[in-house]
C-alpha cells in the first residue's frame, strides 16, 4: 500500500523527483514479488535501485512514473512509502541463517513465523537477531530482541527514540509475542518523553496478554568478528552467493536476470543484508554455471577486500559514501589491516550508524568540514558505549587518524594475549606493521615514540599534533612533504 508522507527533493532542478522506500520485511523479499515490481520500474526506464542498512529497497521516481506505479504497488505484499518520512523497516538477521550462525534452536521457521505476525508496520525501529552470529547488529533498533539459550525465548532491550538510553527488559520474550508486544509498544515508544522502562514492562505485565519467563543468564553476545559475505561459498552440499556493489546500485537489468534465475533453479526467496547487499541461497552444484552466466553478462565483480566490506553508512548518503571510498583507497594503499574492525560514517544525525569506530561530522570551519572519531568500548561494535578518540579531525587528516586508530586496537589486543600468557624470558614477543611519516625528499622518518630533539619535539606527539610550521630536521622540507608509510615486521622487545 502507498502511503503518501512527504517527498526527499533529489536534486533543485527537478523538484518532482521522489525516493520511493520498499521495506523488505526481516530482510527476506520472494522472488515473484521482487520480479513484479523489478518489470515495471524496467518498462518505465528506471535504471538501478539501492538497498539500505535497515534490509529495505530504495528507487527514484518523478510524478508521471509514480502514477504508473500506483496500482503495481496496491497488488504487491509489500510496505512501500513515498519520500523521506518513511516507517523504518524490521530488521533481522534470517540472512545469515545457516551460514553465519551456530544456533541453539532459532532456525528458518521461527524467523517465518515471527515475521509473519507483524500484520501492522511499525514506526519504531525493531531488530530481529540471532544472539550467535555477528552480522546482524544487536542494538540498532528501538526494540532489539536478542535470542536466549531458552528455546522460543529473547531479550528484549530498549532504546528510546532518538536517544542512546537503554532499558533491558527483566523477563525474556516468547517469540509468538514478538509482534504483538512490538504493537504494545510502538505507540508508547513513539510518545516518549517521561516514560520509564521500567513502567512498560509493569503495565505489559499486567495486560496478561503476553508470556514472559525469567533469564537464566544475563545476555552475552558473541566476539565480533565480520564473516566475508560476498562471492560463492559453500555450506552443507550446496552454494550461496553474495553481491556486493561499490557504489551501493543494482542495476534493475541484473536483479530481474537474477529472479529469472531464481525461479529457474527453484529458489523462492532471496536476502538483503545491513551491509546493503545481497544474499542468495540453496544454489544446487549443477545450476553453478547459470549464475557464473549472469555474472559474466552483467559483468559483475566479486572478491572485493575485506576492508571494503566493513562499513556502515547513512542510506541514500552520497557525502558519505564518497568519503568511503576514498579512506578504502587510502587503506589499500598502505595495505592496512583492519580486521575485526568495522567503520561507520555519520555525516547526518542517525543513531543507527554501527560501527567499531565511528567517524561523525561534527562542525564547520568556514566550508571545511571537522570530524569527531569515536570507538566502542572494547571496539565492540555491539557496544552501547563510544569513546572519543580524536576531535576536530580536518578531512585530510582522516586517513591518518584512523590507521592511528587501528594501530591502537591491534596493540591493544596484543597487550591482552601478553596478559593471558606466560611471561617470556628472552626473544621477541611480537612483530607487527608500524606506519610513520617519511621525508619525500630525502626520506628522513617522523616517529612519535621518538619525537624530534631538534626541533623540541617531545616523545609522544602525534604527526597531526605537530605544528604547521614544522619542517623535515635534515632538508627543510615543510610538514607536508612528509608522507606516511609503513615499516613492516616492527619488533616490540
Amino acid at each position: 500500500m502507498v502511503e503518501n508522507r512527504g517527498f526527499l527533493m533529489a536534486n533543485k532542478d527537478n523538484m518532482d523527483i521522489q525516493w520511493v522506500t520498499v521495506n523488505l520485511v526481516g530482510g527476506v523479499v520472494s522472488v515473484g514479488d521482487l520480479l513484479t515490481l523489478l518489470e515495471s520500474l524496467d518498462q518505465l526506464g528506471i535504471q538501478t535501485v539501492r538497498f539500505g542498512a535497515r534490509q529495505q529497497m530504495f528507487f527514484q521516481v518523478d510524478q508521471e512514473e509514480l502514477t504508473e506505479l500506483e496500482y503495481v504497488f496496491l497488488n504487491l505484499d509489500l510496505p512501500i512509502f513515498v519520500g523521506s518520512d518513511y516507517a523504518p523497516n524490521v530488521l533481522s538477521s534470517y540472512v545469515g541463517d545457516g551460514i553465519f550462525n551456530k544456533p541453539v534452536w532459532l532456525r528458518e521457521g521461527v524467523y517465518k513465523d515471527i515475521l509473519d505476525g507483524f500484520d501492522f508496520t511499525p514506526k519504531v525501529k525493531i531488530n530481529i537477531v540471532d544472539s550467535t552470529q555477528s552480522f546482524a547488529p544487536y542494538f540498532t533498533g528501538n526494540l532489539n530482541f536478542i535470542s536466549s539459550d531458552i528455546s522460543n525465548y529473547w531479550y528484549l532491550y530498549i532504546r528510546f527514540p532518538k536517544t542512546n538510553n537503554f532499558y533491558c527488559w527483566k523477563s525474556l520474550i516468547y517469540s509468538g509475542d514478538i509482534a504483538p508486544l512490538s504493537a504494545f509498544l510502538d505507540n508508547k515508544l513513539m510518545d516518549y518523553s517521561p516514560v520509564i522502562g521500567a513502567d512498560l514492562e509493569s503495565e505489559a505485565t499486567e495486560t496478561e496478554r503476553f508470556l514472559f519467563q525469567a533469564p537464566d543468564t544475563p545476555f552475552e553476545g558473541t566476539t565480533f568478528k565480520l564473516p566475508y559475505y560476498e562471492g560463492f561459498n559453500s555450506y552443507h552440499d550446496k552454494l550461496w552467493l553474495g553481491v556486493y556493489r561499490r557504489n551501493e546500485e543494482f542495476t534493475v537489468a541484473f536483479l530481474k536476470d537474477m529472479c529469472v534465475v531464481c525461479q529457474q533453479s527453484r529458489i523462492a526467496q532471496l536476502y538483503t543484508t545491513p551491509w546493503k547487499s545481497l544474499i542468495i541461497k540453496d544454489i544446487l552444484m549443477e545450476d553453478r554455471n547459470k549464475w557464473d552466466n549472469l555474472l559474466d553478462k552483467h559483468r559483475i565483480n566479486l572478491r572485493h577486500a575485506l576492508n571494503e566490506l566493513n562499513w556502515q553508512l547513512g542510506d541514500l548518503c552520497d557525502e558519505s559514501l564518497e568519503m568511503k571510498q576514498t579512506l578504502v583507497q587510502y587503506f589499500n594503499q598502505l595495505d592496512v589491516r583492519t580486521y575485526k574492525l568495522c567503520f561507520g560514517i555519520k555525516v547526518r544525525s542517525e543513531t543507527g550508524v554501527w560501527g567499531s569506530v565511528i567517524i561523525s561530522k561534527s562542525n564547520r570551519d568556514g566550508d571545511r568540514p571537522f570530524y569527531r572519531v569515536e570507538h566502542t568500548t572494547d571496539f565492540d561494535p555491539n557496544s552501547k558505549e563510544l569513546k572519543l578518540f580524536k576531535d576536530k579531525v580536518s578531512t585530510k587528516a582522516l586517513g591518518a587518524v584512523l590507521l592511528e586508530i587501528c594501530e591502537c586496537f591491534y596493540v591493544n589486543k596484543r597487550e591482552e594475549l601478553e596478559e593471558k600468557s606466560e611471561p617470556q624470558q628472552t626473544g621477541i614477543d611480537a612483530v607487527f606493521d608500524k606506519f610513520v611519516y617519511q621525508c619525500s625528499r630525502c626520506m628522513t622518518v617522523y616517529d612519535p615514540d621518538w619525537g624530534d630533539p631538534v626541533q623540541g619535539i617531545d616523545i609522544g606527539v602525534l604527526f597531526n599534533d605537530l605544528p604547521s610550521t614544522y619542517c623535515c630536521s635534515f632538508c627543510g622540507a615543510t610538514k607536508s612533504r612528509l608522507l606516511i608509510t609503513k615499516l613492516g615486521n616492527y619488533a616490540v622487545n
